[in-house]
Order: structure tokens, then sequence, then C-alpha cells
């Protein structure tokens, strides 16, 4: 059996969401052929644990753990927080803090930390995978990014030991989305640039989890278009089994209340503001509603839900473990998925397509989730300006083609890459 070594910054019992992909592509990728090896971080303290995933980890596969300088450490110091004080994705890129330790902390961040935050575990990762590598061979390197620093870890290795290399972009690089609204410097910005290059370049065949970022970077880089690849982010059919009826109906909810769930991370640039403006019409005229967020949310978001008196029907259940994040999405009338940019198609999508609840997606300029959306019939998606009209969405009757969804299990993804590999 081949052996396939997976770099991911993330690794249980981080309940990252970013973790999902590598962790069932490399459950599923032993059927083909391939032994993963993993080579992640021994210290990473910003994301929520999730327990549960540690059932998931393959107790006969190697895991290769190195010591990370971990930069959110020193910025919890920074800006007033507690050492187990917890951060929130969201609030460390909000254009709504205007304190001066925040806008410091954000200088820094996008000018002196390149590619990014995570740049501190760059030379212990290499350290402790050149011990492992000298003794066992390894057939290829599939890194996880973002980070991107795990695409220069693995580039590294590729070039010093002569080991096909295979990038996999979850998001983009250089311009990712929450670079928005902040200015980087042009020296940061050259620095940025050229490392992004030098991976394309050195990789034997790249794999971009949307068609769109695929077609973005080829653009950019003509001569990489004969080794790109498209997997999609997928969902793992065997996730889903352990979900009962009887588990789904333990909380009855007002049969006559509709509940909209978003799960994931939301951005102050990912506010669905006439949603919010349509639901609270709604409450006005007699309906009942109620809106769950599960994970984090920026205080904008926050702001706009007050603003439209909508928080005694609003829950923030922040964080949960991923089959209680499974279940509340069973029990939603509608699913709530934000779009940041036209190269994003959000993990959750496809999630929620195989839940099967109507999906309410907000995005503007993105063909490719609203082609996603209208092959499974799983639901529309509007512009961040379009008033949401939820009478004409309910008289749409999607209707679900599940031969469409089955393709993004991720056993069937897995297939592709094995296919990719060789």
């Amino acid at each position: 059996m081949k052996k396939a070594l997976f770099i991911t910054y993330y690794w249980p019992p981080s309940g990252k969401a970013s973790i999902h992909w590598p962790l069932d592509i490399m459950t599923h990728l032993q059927n083909y052929g391939w032994q993963p090896i993993v080579l992640t971080t021994k210290n990473e303290t910003f994301t929520s644990k999730d327990e549960s995933l540690l059932k998931k980890v393959n107790p006969n596969w190697n895991v290769i753990q190195a010591k990370a300088i971990e930069p959110f450490n020193i910025y919890r110091k920074f800006i007033g927080k507690k050492q187990n004080e917890k951060l929130v994705e969201s609030e460390t890129v909000s254009l709504e803090n205007k304190s001066f330790q925040h806008r410091v902390s954000i200088w820094i961040r996008m000018n002196l930390f390149i590619p990014d935050a995570r740049i501190g575990w760059y030379f212990p990762a290499i350290k402790e995978i050149k011990k492992f590598i000298t003794k066992e061979k390894i057939d290829a390197i599939i890194s996880i990014g973002p980070p991107h620093t795990t695409h220069l870890i693995g580039k590294k290795i590729s070039c010093q030991f002569d080991i096909p290399f295979y990038p996999v972009f979850i998001d983009p690089w250089v311009d990712i989305s929450y670079y928005r609204n902040f200015k980087r410097s042009k020296i940061t910005l050259m620095i940025d640039n050229h490392l992004e290059k030098s991976v394309v370049v050195k990789s034997k065949k790249i794999i971009f989890v949307t068609n769109s970022m695929k077609e973005d970077f080829v653009k950019k880089y003509p001569y990489i278009k004969d080794k790109s690849f498209v997997l999609y982010w997928g969902y793992n059919e065997e996730d889903f089994h352990p979900i009962s009826f009887d588990i789904l109906n333990m909380e009855n909810k007002t049969s006559d209340e509709k509940v909209i769930v978003h799960a994931g991370n939301i951005f102050d640039y990912q506010n669905p503001e006439s949603l919010w403006r349509v639901i609270k019409q709604k409450i006005d005229s007699g309906e009942k509603f109620k809106v769950k967020f599960i994970g984090t949310v920026s205080p904008l978001v926050k702001q706009s839900i007050k603003n439209y008196k909508l928080d005694s029907v609003t829950e923030y259940l922040g964080f949960l473990p991923y089959k209680d994040m499974i279940i509340e999405l069973f029990k939603a009338d509608y699913l709530l998925v934000c779009v940041t940019e036209k190269r994003h198609v959000p993990g959750k999508l496809f999630e929620y397509m195989r839940v099967g609840k109507p999906i309410i997606a907000f995005g503007n300029d993105n063909d490719e989730v609203k082609s996603i959306l209208q092959s499974s019939g799983t639901g529309y998606l509007f512009s961040y300006d379009d008033d949401v009209d939820l009478d004409y969405y309910n008289k749409l009757n999607l209707k679900r083609n599940l031969e469409i969804i089955k393709q993004f299990d991720r056993k069937e993804i897995a297939k592709k890459l094995a296919e990719i590999l060789c």
C-alpha cells in the first residue's frame, strides 16, 4: 500500500470545520490503496474542541505532531483577554471594533505574518517530518490550506526528498476574503505572491474545492491548467446514519413556528440584512419565526439583529459538537448559508443539501452556488441586495435530485483523489 502524507494544521479534538474533509478523505482513501500519515500541530489553542471527532481517527495511522508558536496566545494578552478565554473568529477581523489594540493587531496580522499567522509552525513541522521520512518512504504529500503555511511545508519536503506534491486549496491565498477592507503593504503582497507562485509551480497537481477558484488560479497562472482539478468539499454519508427520527423529535416546537438555522462562522461582510427585515415584517404581521446561529457571529450581524428587534426570537448556540449540529439542521425549516464572494462554495452547503431542508443562500455573482442549488433542487440563491420573498420561495416547489447530491459523498470524492494521485 502506498503512503500519503497529509499536512493539516487542525486535527481532532479541534472542532474546526476544515478538519472534516481530510479526516473523511483519509478514511475512504484507504479503500483505494493509500495509507494516510498525518503531520499536524501539537498545541493548537484557537479552536473549540469536539472530542467526538477522535473516534474518527484510525489508531493505526501515524500522527506526527510538531509544536507551533501560537500567535493568538499573544493576541489574547494584547487585547486584554484572559489566557483561557475563547477567541471568536469572526470578531478577530471585524471592522466594528475600533479599539487601538484591535486595529494594531489587525495590521500586524495582515502585514507581518506571511502567508498567515501559522507561519510559526513552519520550522518545527519540517524538523519533525524529516525524522520520519528518513525512516519510512512516502509516496505523495497532500497539504490542506488554509493556513497556507501547510503548502510551504509540503513544498519544502517535496523538493528536499523528491516526493510528488499535491496542495489542496480550500480557500484562495493572496486575496482570501478576510483580507477584504484591510490594507496590506506592497512588500507584503510581493512576498505573498512569490510564495503562492512557488507552491503552484512546484506542485505535481493542484486540487481546488471550487471550480471558480480553479479558474481564477488558472487565469493568474495559465501554465497550471492541465494539472488543476476540482474536488468539492462534500459531506460524509456515514455521519448521517446514526441520526434517527426519535432523536429529532426529542424537542417539540410550536407547529406554526418557522425555524431558520445558520451553521458556521458568519462575518461582517456576510450580513443578509434583507432577510432580517423580511422576518421582522412577518413577525409584525402575526407569523412566528425563530433564528438560530451555530458557530460564531460577528458584531455587525448581532447589531443588525438588534436593529430589527429580533433579539427575542434569536438564539446564539455557539459551537456545537458535529452530531449535535447536524441534529439542529434536521430540526430547522430553512437552512441559511451566506456566500463570501464568487469563488466561495461554503462547506456547510453540502451538509445542508444532504439534510434536505430548503436552503436560503445569499451571495453576489456566485454562479457556482446557484448552479449547485438548481441542479440538486435544494434551494435558491439571492443577492445581498435582494428583497427576499419567502412566500414566493415556498411556491418554488423544490424537488431534491438525490443522484446529484450523492455525487458529493466524500467516499466518491476520495475515489477521484486516488485517481489524481496515480
